[in-house]
């Protein structure tokens, strides 16, 4: 079992201990959470360099005179 699949169940757990039994949806939105957080973090860890170059040229196209 992989740790994104162990870490969903350990959420989806807790999470249903606190719904005190009305579980609705949460796990499913929990694993849309942790899946964006994922895939964020990827990205983010990929492009740094050029997510970086782009910032710091928008900020300096808009600080200039």
């Amino acid at each position: 079992m992989n740790i994104s699949r162990q870490l969903y169940i350990r959420v989806a757990a807790w999470i249903d201990e606190l719904a005190d039994g009305e579980r609705g949806d949460v796990p499913g939105w929990v694993l849309v959470t942790v899946m964006t957080a994922g895939l964020v973090t990827a990205i983010w860890l990929i492009a740094d360099d050029q997510l970086t170059a782009v910032l710091d040229r928008a900020i300096s196209s808009v600080s200039q005179p």
